[in-house]
């Protein structure tokens, strides 16, 4: 299992190199930088125009930056913000507690949906309840997390006030109440992206598990006397969890897309917003680390859907 996760790892480190230069030339090749402002400002004199652009090597060859940035990368340099007037590493530092709680709760709200309503929908296909989950899940990959995010303001926060829409990390609370409130502000949009996402892994554990609880191992299995239950966790959910869990890592991706959207509507102070930010700013140093950032989740997360293969199904990490 250690030469498994060993080998993985030595796959993901020049996947995220490739990224890295494609990331890097698509924003260097893209229209404006962070100082074009200073060629419309008739304050700033054009010799110290010319002398910040050379501080910052903007006017380089894109192989040179790419290098000196990788290189600055690699020794923790993650660059300097030109808007925030801070350093990269800790204005993300800044933004990712709250990118991930929102993201993590999000996935663990479809799981605890998708598996258990997967699982029962397969056991009992074509019955009413299949029907219904079928219909719920339709309706829910359908809709968009924008549309879904207005609708949960007009009827929670407008209608009913009920919740809060801004999403703040400055809490006027202290002790249970600070938890409370918390948690009360993440509802909404916890619940835009982990029904969006519960919604088409529903689906998929659906299907997974009508294509395994038809074989023959799991015939058998109940032929010697073993109880649903049993032969439904122990020798079904195990090998039907494997294109789930490709499933989940594949769809990392779109959460972090979603993300961004949801952030915006609901005003999250995490990377997603900064990212748009730093966009409409032209601040690169920012966008390149956001960017890459999302990338190492990315490829992370995939990593640990191959080492859950491996528990999943020991043959995988013998191969």
């Amino acid at each position: 299992m250690s030469q498994y996760v060993l080998r993985r790892l030595l796959i993901a480190i020049p996947s995220l190199l490739g990224i890295s230069v494609v990331l890097f030339v698509v924003l260097a090749l893209a229209p404006g930088d962070p100082f074009s402002e200073l060629a419309t400002n008739p304050n700033v004199p054009p010799e110290v125009q010319a002398a910040l652009r050379a501080k910052f090597g903007l006017d380089d060859p894109i192989y040179l930056r790419y290098l000196h940035w990788l290189n600055a990368m690699m020794h923790g340099d993650w660059g300097f913000s030109f808007v925030s007037r801070m350093n990269v590493d800790t204005l993300i530092l800044q933004r990712l507690p709250a990118t991930l709680y929102v993201i993590g709760s999000a996935q663990i709200l479809a799981l605890l949906v998708a598996i258990p309503v997967g699982v029962y929908a397969a056991t009992k296909p074509y019955s009413l309840f299949d029907q219904i989950a079928n219909t719920f899940a339709f309706i829910g990959f359908s809709l968009p997390t924008f549309f879904t995010g207005l609708l949960f303001i007009l009827i929670f926060s407008v209608t009913l006030d009920w919740l809060p829409f801004v999403y703040t990390t400055d809490v006027k609370a202290t002790g249970i109440h600070w938890v409370f409130e918390m948690i009360r502000q993440a509802i909404m949009p916890v619940a835009v992206l982990g029904l969006f996402q519960a919604a088409s892994m529903t689906r998929f554990v659906r299907s997974a598990m009508l294509d395994v609880i038809r074989l023959d191992y799991v015939t058998t299995a109940r032929a010697k006397g073993l109880g649903q239950a049993t032969v439904i966790v122990k020798h079904v959910m195990r090998n039907a969890m494997i294109p789930v869990v490709t499933l989940i890592a594949l769809q990392m991706p779109a959460v972090f897309g979603g993300a961004i959207v949801t952030e915006q509507i609901f005003r999250i102070p995490g990377i997603g917003s900064l990212l748009i930010s730093s966009i409409l700013s032209n601040d690169t140093p920012v966008v390149m680390a956001v960017t890459f950032v999302f990338a190492c989740l990315v490829v992370l997360f995939n990593l640990i859907a191959d080492v859950l293969y491996g528990w999943l199904d020991p043959r995988i990490s013998l191969r």
